[in-house]
């Protein structure tokens, strides 16, 4: 590309990726832009001290053009997915909206509480906002209007990082049977709360939002399809990205299908997300690139809570994988 044109995509603020073109180092640094120089080349000492004078970067690389930009591209991706994935930060009840106690506090506090909002779980700090325990209805039953929250608490609560995904959240929550938790800081301080009903509508809403980033399992989700006038039987075709270094479907992979299949006809049967207890497969014959599979799921039990589903994978008529999936459902 001639320079005049290549300038025309060049504005301040950008980053020019090029080999050993003195000239358009020194017009992009004009520009206000940084300029990375691929190819071990390095640049002229005029274009070092224009560089100073503007307080611009160069930057050099071995790396050639292409691997430069597809480096940056992949760590660009990258960072979309995770901005996509939401956090306990993007959801948490702040701290000067949370109802919460000290640990000098007397049990008439809590009932104060529990007729002013009809919450019945409360966290317990101490003087320097370090989350103490958790105080529920049935820790203060018996106990008399004096009594110190600190006697009836339940100590050592189970509490989460606002950095921690909602995903995780959600599985400790349904694991745990807990409805709240509190929310800590990098420096452990109580910063909030995060509520069960708050998790869900996070899930829910998660779901629904377009993903700009693609994920291994946006890539396998997205070729799965319902067989048509087959009940609860889907169909899966095996791209390059699925396999592994011997060009089979990947163990991980195989997974994923299993998980998805489950998902899908438990959702037939009850609204809600699906969080994986126990999967276990196996692997009885490889499938190999660009074959289509037949995936066909079968509800064993189901339940308010649980649900059990036995899962077959065929070939061209033959079986290649059997796996048993256990898993607890959130509504």
């Amino acid at each position: 590309m001639k320079l005049d044109a290549m300038m025309r995509y060049v504005e301040a603020g950008n980053l020019l990726i090029v080999g050993n073109r003195y000239n358009g180092h020194k017009l992009a640094l004009e520009a206000g832009a940084a300029v990375l120089i691929t190819g071990g080349f390095d640049t002229s000492d005029e274009v070092v001290a224009l560089a100073d004078e503007l307080n611009l970067p160069i930057i050099t690389t071995s790396y050639d053009t292409f691997t430069v930009a597809a480096m940056i591209n992949r760590a660009i991706y990258d960072q979309l997915i995770k901005k996509d994935i939401v956090l306990v930060d993007d959801i948490l009840i702040q701290l000067h909206e949370t109802y919460y106690l000290s640990t000098s506090d007397p049990v008439e506090k809590w009932k104060e509480f529990n007729q002013k909002t009809g919450h019945s779980r409360y966290p317990v700090i101490d003087e320097n906002m370090r989350v103490q325990g958790m105080v529920t209805a049935k820790d203060v039953v018996g106990a008399t209007k004096d009594t110190v929250i600190e006697k009836v608490m339940t100590a050592n609560p189970i509490t989460v990082n606002e950095r921690t995904s909602v995903a995780s959240v959600a599985h400790v929550m349904v694991w745990e049977g807990i409805e709240l938790l509190p929310v800590l800081d990098s420096e452990k301080r109580f910063i909030g709360v995060v509520s069960r009903q708050d998790v869900l509508k996070a899930l829910q809403m998660a779901q629904r939002q377009p993903h700009v980033g693609e994920t291994i399992e946006d890539i396998v989700t997205s070729r799965f399809d319902e067989i048509k006038g087959e009940e609860n039987t889907f169909s899966c075709e095996v791209s390059p990205q699925m396999t592994n270094q011997l060009g089979t479907i990947s163990h991980g992979v195989m997974t994923t299908l299993v998980t998805e299949a489950g998902r899908r006809v438990l959702r037939k049967y009850k609204r809600g997300n699906l969080v994986l207890e126990n999967i276990t497969i196996y692997f009885l014959k490889p499938v190999q690139i660009d074959s289509t599979i037949r995936i066909k799921p079968r509800i064993l039990e189901i339940g308010r809570k649980h649900g059990k589903i036995d899962v077959e994978m065929y070939f061209e008529d033959e079986i290649v994988s059997k796996a048993l999936l256990m898993a607890q459902l959130i509504d």
